[in-house]
């Protein structure tokens, strides 16, 4: 059972892969919060946007989740191929770091964009406080949420406009209520820091999100972001005017890193 995905490819088959892999309530070429805006990437790459199990063109997972972690691990690493170039968003990160762990000699660099991977900064105390609330949020919840409800809870809440509620949107929304959830994933902090290829960890500044939204998603994601960057060895870029969706609110500024980041970067054929 293998995962849909989309390819964008300028370069005649020649450019180095890029995969990028979307977090929750997306899907790879998601305009509103997954990969679209990095599409201009592909006249020098060839990208290629995974949809996780449960999103997009994908189907389900095949553990008693809509989609895991465990299961994007499987999915990456069956995409990277010989070499490849890693960015992943939110949730998505968690998999992406444990596909680098695994094989190391195929990955060309690897882009973080506001991580998910609380396990990996869980002793900081802006994390370790945003840890011991969601497991108390995520022990209330009930049984099953509406997808609908589940929808306006991702925007409406942290302030953001509603999304319409379209088939494929709804079936998001369900799934990011029903997948494993990633904060409590063990991340291979030791192995990623060991890796001798480039790391970038990009984050928003939050400074324009409703104050809510920054206290409780903002604060511990911009703190994982820089304690994750610290203990594997990687770049911590911070995108002002951005939120939880650099790569969507400023995408000039995140192409840009990322092209750098690529070119610069020395692969296995040098």
């Amino acid at each position: 059972m293998s995962v849909h995905v989309t390819v964008w490819d300028e370069t005649g088959g020649g450019g180095e892969p890029v995969v990028l892999v979307h977090g929750s309530t997306s899907w790879g070429d998601d305009a509103v919060f997954g990969f679209a805006a990095q599409r201009p990437l592909a006249r020098r790459f060839r990208l290629v946007a995974m949809d996780r199990r449960g999103y997009g063109g994908s189907p389900d997972g095949s553990t008693g989740f809509a989609g895991d972690y465990e299961a994007d691990t499987e999915d990456v690493l069956a995409l990277m191929g010989e070499g490849a170039h890693l960015v992943a968003h939110s949730y998505g990160a968690v998999g992406v770091m444990r596909a680098a762990a695994r094989r190391p000699e195929a990955v060309l660099s690897m882009t973080l964009v506001e991580p998910g991977c609380y396990q990996a900064a869980a002793d900081d105390p802006v994390v370790a406080k945003a840890l011991a609330a969601n497991r108390a949020a995520y022990a209330a919840l009930p049984g099953d949420v509406p997808a609908e409800t589940s929808l306006r809870a991702a925007t409406e809440s942290v302030g953001l406009p509603p999304l319409e509620p379209t088939p494929r949107r709804l079936r998001a929304a369900r799934s990011a209520f029903r997948e494993r959830v990633c904060w409590e994933a063990a991340i291979p902090v030791a192995a990623l820091a060991a890796a001798p290829w480039p790391k970038l960890v990009i984050s928003g500044t939050w400074e324009n999100a409703p104050a809510l939204y920054r206290e409780r998603g903002g604060e511990p994601l911009m703190a994982c972001a820089r304690v994750t960057a610290e203990r594997i060895g990687a770049r911590w870029l911070q995108i002002p005017g951005t939120a939880h969706w650099p790569h969507v609110e400023e995408p000039g500024a995140v192409n840009a890193a990322l092209e750098e980041l690529w070119t610069n970067a020395v692969t296995r054929n040098t």
